[in-house]
């Protein structure tokens, strides 16, 4: 039987104060020595966002959304899991467990839990199941390896069970993607349906040519980003322990480290201060900068294989897409295919990049309740 125990967001005020007293004595570098971000974020966009962390921001508002949704610790594999799960007041609403990634949290996924649970049209809704990631947020941190995306899939099926729902579906971006990914394969006899943002495929690396133009294009967005801006994976993959003293101690270093990334992925016009610092905030207050980290030196390798295309291992069940213009990387239909042969909705939008549900919640919104739609009274 799933053990579950009610939880309530309450921060201490020490700790507040302790992260703004720490803003207040941060030692800063100087400004790069060339415009623009070719040498990472700039010096004045961080110093904005750490003045304004120090003097305006209001964690208890971001506490204030989470505690409005029921909250649990669940024990699963042996670690205390952080859950938020809103049934829907509509009956036969389908059960849907969204999964975030990095630098992201269920802060990212929280404002989708309304518009899910009550929609207008109560054949759409859904019962709302938002996981904390092991060593994320306030989910209890691994203390011995093999957390990676496959036991976390094998986490979420045994939650999913544990909460009555036989037959149900999932969701994610970034990490959730995969995890997603692998629970359809862990669980296919009670998945409906996975819907991803976006698929992680690739082309055939044993064809020759024959690429679309925006397939090229796609490619090479990618290739660039592999190029210019990866530091930071490979820094969590190879020495998670490493860039977790200075991040668990600096909150400017943090807020820098995933700040950068926040803005970066995200489409024009951004995201805002309170969104970003919504992130980092929770990153710090539970000083969970090395073990998110840790799931990169578990689980990226296998990521890499799946966005290359040099893994196709099949993933069986209904699949739906939402591929947004900022997000890299941004695979073709036909790629995706190679590897999800029962495609049943793909949605390519002109706005919108890394985080939908920050970014553009209405499209999400509106992809979810259309990819699971027809599923609904499948059988399977």
């Amino acid at each position: 039987m799933l053990r579950l125990q009610p939880f309530h967001v309450r921060v201490p005020d020490a700790d507040l104060t302790d992260l703004r007293g720490r803003l207040a004595g941060t030692r800063w570098p100087e400004p790069a020595p060339v415009l623009g971000w070719t040498q990472g974020v700039p010096l004045d966009v961080v110093r904005d966002l750490c003045r304004y962390w120090a003097e305006d921001y209001r964690w208890r508002a971001a506490e204030a959304r989470l505690n409005a949704v029921p909250q649990y610790l669940a024990r699963l594999g042996g670690l205390d899991v952080h859950v938020l799960h809103a049934r829907s007041p509509h009956p036969g609403a389908l059960p849907l467990v969204l999964t975030h990634g990095w630098p992201g949290s269920v802060l990212e996924l929280v404002d989708l839990v309304g518009p899910l649970t009550d929609p207008k049209d109560p054949a759409d809704a859904f019962d709302v199941v938002i996981p904390s990631l092991p060593g994320y947020g306030f989910s209890a941190k691994p203390t011995t390896p093999g957390w990676g995306v496959e036991r976390i899939a094998a986490a979420w099926a045994e939650l999913m069970a544990g909460l009555g729902y036989s037959r149900y579906g999932a969701a994610g971006s970034d990490w959730g993607t995969s995890v997603s990914s692998s629970l359809a394969v862990a669980d296919p006899e009670h998945v409906a349906g996975i819907h991803l943002i976006p698929p992680l495929a690739g082309p055939d690396p044993e064809a020759d040519g024959g690429l679309t133009a925006a397939e090229r294009e796609a490619l090479a967005q990618a290739r660039e980003r592999g190029r210019s801006s990866s530091a930071y994976s490979e820094m969590h993959r190879t020495a998670p322990q490493t860039v977790g003293y200075a991040l668990t101690d600096s909150p400017a270093g943090l807020c820098a480290w995933m700040a950068e990334k926040l803005l970066a992925w995200s489409d024009t016009g951004g995201l805002s201060r309170d969104q970003i610092l919504d992130q980092v905030t929770l990153y710090w207050l539970t000083g969970t900068a090395a073990s998110s980290a840790r799931l990169y030196a578990e689980s990226i390798d296998r990521v890499a294989a799946w966005i290359s295309g040099a893994d196709t291992e099949p993933v069986t069940v209904p699949v739906g897409a939402s591929i947004f213009p900022a997000e890299v990387p941004r695979p073709s239909r036909r790629w995706a295919a190679r590897r999800y042969p029962d495609i049943r909705y793909w949605a390519e939008h002109e706005r919108g990049g890394h985080f939908p549900a920050l970014e553009v919640p209405d499209l999400l919104v509106r992809d979810l309740r259309a990819f699971f739609r027809p599923l609904r009274q499948e059988s399977r």
